[in-house]
């Protein structure tokens, strides 16, 4: 029987390095720093609806969604700005049609996967200039320097030093921007020849800078990583399900009041089931488009009281092993996340009013 060594060490409020003989790995629960191959993915400014366990994120980037449901909820973003000045029927309308755009959300979040990046291109990027010449920033200010020519009135109010000046410190910034952008085509370049070699460690710095998966932690989702070798990566994740499905049911009286009722347990765990399959196809489409392995094993857990011992426990609900071959094949626009997951090996057991129950993993070969 082997045994696998695994040590986690925190080093920083929600982020563990972890460290094994043949293998590491890094988990993240928010956003991570942007790379600049594909800064697709912004930042976030979210707010709740009290009461509802509902809330809406405003997006600060020009990201471009895929799914109607992601596109609308940026429409509502926008509208949330103007809710002030709404009356009382206009407030419950959007409240209503905000739950009901979350519950689309939930069966979306596999078609907003990341672009490609195709790092054997990336590392055949040609450097921005040959080292040794000047590079175009530092030409372009040095040409603006050496043909400037004072007008009459700059030469008698003496604002032509004023303006050498100012021309002189933009070639120094020239020179000095020209540096970064070389290095940063050095940096970019390095990390892609290591990509391509199947480096472990290069594999977790691109993860955590690039985020993948920030958008799925607005919905509370927290993401530990494990390189096993240069094909296989398996993903831990958190799904909060209490946290992220709502409670309630929102609709419009006749009169065009706001009605909430409790949501009934086949319609709660039927959402949790379709948001549990729907991140877990996400997470392997966002991993192979940004990596260049060919499996994922990917266990999703969830938070449950033992009733023997009366305490909460986190437990796996759901452990899946997903080839890229077959993953592309599905039509992703079409299909039912719950139902495409017999496409893989998977344990999973989900009861229609009592929800997910204890599984154990599929086991990595």
């Amino acid at each position: 029987m082997a045994i696998r060594f695994h040590k986690s060490i925190k080093i920083a409020p929600g982020i563990r390095m972890n460290l094994g003989l043949k293998s590491a790995g890094i988990s993240f629960g928010g956003k991570g720093l942007r790379y600049t191959i594909n800064s697709r993915n912004g930042h976030y400014v979210s707010a709740g609806i009290p009461g509802t366990g509902l809330y809406y994120m405003e997006s600060l980037s020009n990201r471009q969604y895929k799914s109607p449901a992601y596109q609308h909820h940026q429409q509502l973003a926008q509208k949330q700005i103007n809710t002030e000045t709404m009356n009382a029927y206009e407030q419950a309308a959007f409240q209503v049609e905000l739950y009901e755009n979350r519950i689309h959300m939930l069966k979306s979040i596999h078609k907003e996967c990341d672009d490609l990046v195709e790092w054997d291109n990336v590392r055949k990027t040609p450097p921005p200039f040959q080292l040794g010449n000047k590079g175009p920033k530092e030409l372009a200010a040095e040409k603006a320097l050496y043909e400037y020519k004072p007008n009459f009135l700059q030469k008698w109010f003496k604002r032509d030093e004023k303006k050498r000046a100012q021309l002189s410190a933009e070639l120094e910034k020239g020179k000095k921007e020209d540096q970064e952008d070389f290095q940063e085509w050095s940096r970019m370049v390095q990390t892609a020849k290591k990509i391509t070699e199947g480096d472990p460690d290069a594999y977790l710095q691109v993860i955590e800078e690039m985020a993948p998966l920030d958008d799925l932690s607005e919905f509370g989702s927290g993401f530990e990583f494990f390189v096993e070798d240069p094909e296989t990566i398996e993903v831990e994740f958190e799904i909060h399900g209490e946290d992220v499905i709502p409670q309630e049911v929102l609709s419009l009286t006749k009169t065009g009041k706001l009605s909430q009722r409790k949501m009934g347990k086949t319609i709660y765990y039927d959402l949790l089931q379709d948001y549990v399959s729907s991140c877990t196809i996400r997470i392997a489409q966002d991993v192979f488009a940004l990596l260049p392995v060919q499996k994922m094993f990917i266990h999703a857990y969830d938070e449950s009281l033992n009733t023997v011992t009366g305490h909460i426990e986190r437990v796996l609900i759901l452990s899946v092993a997903i080839d890229k071959p077959t993953l592309d094949g599905l039509n992703l626009d079409a299909i039912d996340c719950s139902d495409a997951l017999t496409n893989f090996p998977h344990n999973m057991e989900f009861l229609k009013t009592k929800g997910f129950r204890r599984v154990e993993k599929v086991m990595l070969p």
